[in-house]
């Protein structure tokens, strides 16, 4: 009895100092911490001009590489894009569209606002009846007065905003002229329309730059009007608030604005498009706005 006392002894002991081993433990006595968890996915809403000139197609894999965090997005006009912010349907916005951005923030659906890059809009069309010039208001008078063909994308896009923004500085009502068309749909789209009607559009240059080059779109039209400071076209990314949709991914939200504002990849964007095209699509900002 004693021998078998003595084995059921030195069992119970190995069997503590096995347990001991197995469960570890830090120099402190406190058990280590888990590591932490990468990866998951990133909801975007964003604009069509993002997608159009290839660009979310070049980051994304990088982000992936960088933060483990797969981006996903839904490309559409920037008022349905922040409409998506305010349902909570998404964790982050990327759009072009300064005043509803602001308002987006200041009604409590975003947390904060901050400049990514910017490129500047152009009208392209028919090198004739209008010649080619920088000035904006002479141009989109022209347009009026000769009621030439226009077609709009007339979708509350942050490309249509700027064009309404045009029309309504100069006392314009472009529905009186019987030529003017709204095509509904993105940017696309929309080019693919004025070029079949041989009419005047608003364009992102980087989405001009981008379908033009495809020698399938078969494009007639040209830029004639450009450089004016009214076609200026600033993006900013803003994080859905966390407060108001409990559910959205702000984690990663937020690694997104940081990774994308970052000097580094602010020098990515610069270089897009430059081999291509012979400049860059998009001008780096972060820390700056227009």
């Amino acid at each position: 009895m004693k021998i078998k006392k003595l084995l059921v002894l030195l069992l119970s002991g190995m069997m503590i100092i096995s347990f001991a081993a197995c469960g570890g433990s830090s120099d402190s006595g406190e058990e280590a911490a888990a590591p932490e968890e990468t990866g998951g996915t990133l909801m975007m809403a964003t604009t069509t001009s993002t997608e159009d000139t290839g660009l979310l197609d070049y980051l994304q894999p990088l982000f992936k590489e960088a933060t483990g965090i797969d981006l996903q997005w839904t490309a559409v006009g920037t008022g349905e894009a922040l409409k998506m912010g305010e349902d909570g349907q998404v964790d982050v916005v990327l759009v072009h569209a300064k005043a509803s951005e602001e308002e987006f923030v200041a009604n409590g659906f975003g947390v904060e606002r901050f400049p990514v890059m910017y490129n500047d809009f152009v009208v392209v069309g028919p090198v004739e009846p209008l010649e080619k010039t920088d000035d904006v208001a002479a141009f989109f008078g022209a347009v009026n007065d000769q009621q030439l063909p226009f077609v709009s994308r007339g979708d509350d896009s942050g490309t249509d905003k700027k064009e309404k923004k045009i029309w309504e500085g100069l006392g314009i009502d472009p529905t009186t002229n019987p030529n003017y068309m709204e095509s509904g749909q993105g940017m696309g789209a929309t080019l693919t329309m004025a070029n079949e009607k041989e009419a005047y559009c608003l364009t992102d240059r980087g989405t001009w730059l981008k379908q033009s080059k495809d020698s399938e779109n078969n494009y007639t039209l040209d830029i004639v009007c450009e450089g004016g400071k009214e076609l200026l076209n600033q993006y900013g990314v803003i994080a859905v608030n966390p407060e108001k949709f409990p559910e959205v991914n702000n984690e990663a939200a937020n690694a997104f604005i940081e990774w994308i504002t970052s000097d580094e990849v602010q020098k990515l964007i610069g270089e897009y498009g430059v081999e291509e095209f012979g400049q860059a699509l998009f001008t780096p900002n972060a820390g700056t706005d227009n």
